[in-house]
């Protein structure tokens, strides 16, 4: 993949305006961009139909934990949607991963549509050791991803969201392909916010992260487009 395919922009909005904006301004210059719990209860899946529609491709950030059932026909439903990338979380075990990615692609079989990438979320990038400890887990935040990613590998889903810090560690443990994708990446000098695990662009490529997810330092900035542009030359130059 180019450098540019590999940035995921978070849409943290709530009005159709940003969004309007946001994809008109950043839809070449980026590879996806990802809808969350913000965005999608604000609008639903025509959220998903407009960035379609104008030529983007959308991660559905939703971090489905639920019994197996219920996720898996949340999933059916969200893989109609015509999603590129959706994700659950490891944490709902290894019967709900299983379930949910045969349920997707049975789902996009039956419609003849490719199948929506599926990841698992890790630990949180919010959440540092002390946090972990919090609670409850004996290991470190470190341990868990790991142990969480051979899970979620061990279940069938294609990789998936833990911090940069860890995106090595995934490789080396999950079979060649398995993807990673980092959120709690800021560029060179930018405002860490609530982030505990982090690092910059280039240092997560490097580190090897498939995709990258940045959200405030493009969207909340003054020429958006130069911001995306300047987070892939930073990329491109590990």
């Amino acid at each position: 993949m180019k450098a540019k395919e590999r940035l995921i922009v978070a849409l943290d909005v709530d009005t159709m305006e940003e969004v309007e904006y946001l994809v008109k301004e950043l839809k070449d210059e980026i590879g996806m961009f990802k809808v969350g719990l913000q965005l999608y209860t604000s609008m639903g899946n025509d959220i998903i139909s407009y960035i379609k529609e104008k030529g983007g491709k959308v991660f559905l950030d939703l971090k489905l934990h639920d019994i197996p059932n219920t996720v898996s026909e949340t999933v059916r439903v969200l893989t109609k949607s015509g999603v590129d990338m959706m994700n659950v979380h490891s944490q709902g075990g290894y019967e709900m991963m299983k379930l949910a990615k045969e349920t997707s692609i049975k789902t996009a079989l039956e419609l003849g549509m490719k199948p929506p990438m599926l990841i698992a979320v890790t630990i949180l990038t919010s959440l540092g050791d002390t946090e972990v400890a919090e609670i409850g887990y004996i290991k470190s935040a470190k341990e868990m991803v790991e142990k969480l990613g051979i899970l979620t590998d061990k279940a069938g889903l294609d990789g998936v969201v833990c911090s940069p810090l860890e995106a090595g560690l995934i490789k080396n443990v999950c079979h060649d392909g398995f993807i990673t994708v980092t959120p709690g990446v800021r560029p060179v000098g930018g405002d860490v916010g609530d982030q505990k695990r982090i690092t910059t662009p280039g240092q997560a490529i490097k580190g090897g992260s498939t995709y990258i997810v940045v959200g405030r330092p493009i969207t909340k900035s003054e020429n958006v487009k130069e911001a995306a542009r300047k987070i892939v030359v930073e990329m491109e130059g590990i």
